[in-house]
Parts: C-alpha cells; structure tokens; sequence
C-alpha cells in the first residue's frame, strides 16, 4: 500500500466518521426532544416552567436551595416528620399532591418517607450520580422541583422508601364533611 493511498484513505474516513457522527448526534437529540414532547403531552396536569428569579420571589432561601438546586435540608429538621393527620403533601412550588398520609411511615431516617406516591404520574424519577453512591432522585413531574430520593428498602406492600425532604413540600389537612355539605 502506497503512502498517498493510505492517506486519501485516512482523510475519507475521517471525514465520513465526522459528518456521520454529527447526523447521529442531531438524530439522537430530535429523539431525545420528540420523547420529551411526547411524554409530557400524556400528563394529567400542564408542566410548570419559571425562570430562576421567578422562583426565587415565589419560594424561600431554603425551599429554593432544595427544590432548585437539588439540596437536602437536615435530618430532622422538618415539622412535617411528626405529621400524623389524614390528608395531603403538595409541592411546596406548584401545588401538586405527591404522598397521601396513609403512606407515610416512620423510617428512623429523620426525613419524611413514604411507601408509594399518589398517582406515579405526579412524580418524576431520574439516575443521580452526584455521590459515588448511584441513587434514584424523586422530582415534581409537573415543576421539576427535587423533592428527595427514592430507595429499595421500605415496607410491604412496595418495599420502597420514598425518603423526601420536608421543606418540598407542604401538608393539605383532609377537610371533614359537614352535615350541611351533604
């Protein structure tokens, strides 16, 4: 093999490796945005997008720094760990119900944690690899807030262990009926 072949050879190869490249690239991201688009177009509920400063006026410090930017609040540090009424946990920044009190439970964490969500649509699950500990992180489906983790090592009848921070989320109280209401 003569050396102005291999040459010519290295140059179409390259440049073919280049330009394939690049429609793969553009093919992976137009399936990436169209899976998107078609997931979100098969919600209950429409997706909330705010800016960073819209945010910031509508959570405090410390509900922005977890809901935000994917931050743990302490352990036992929220009120809503000794929460034991019937009713509800909403996100804290759009209001969707996420965990019934019914599945809540004590997990000695120092978090409030929950077997299984209201409806699995309300949440959203994403691999985090922030730690060398790969974890599964639990988001608002419908503003993206970070609402906690999710792990393998809960009670029956799911076995899972929904571990959310408290500061997330706020608790709706169930209102009981009265006699005039019907």
């Amino acid at each position: 093999m003569n050396r102005r072949f291999f040459l010519k050879s290295a140059l179409t190869l390259t440049a073919v490796a280049g330009l394939s490249r690049f429609s793969i690239v553009d093919a992976l991201a137009q399936n990436n945005s169209t899976a998107r688009s078609s997931a979100t177009a098969h919600l209950p509920f429409t997706k909330i997008v705010k800016t960073d400063a819209e945010w910031k006026q509508l959570l405090t410090p410390e509900q922005y720094y977890v809901t935000r930017q994917k931050g743990t609040e302490a352990p036992y540090s929220s009120p809503l760990n000794d929460i034991h009424e019937k009713g509800v946990f909403e996100c804290v920044s759009c209001s969707l119900p996420l965990f019934s009190s019914s599945t809540k439970f004590d997990s000695k964490t120092g978090w409030p944690s929950f077997w299984a969500p209201i409806n699995k649509v309300n949440v959203r699950e994403e691999v985090d690899r922030s730690l060398p500990e790969v974890r599964t992180e639990v988001l608002c489906n419908r503003c993206d807030a970070h609402l906690g983790h999710v792990f393998d090592d809960g009670p029956k009848p799911t076995g899972l262990r929904y571990c959310m921070n408290g500061v997330a989320m706020k608790f709706a109280r169930k209102r009981n009926k009265s006699k005039d209401e019907g």
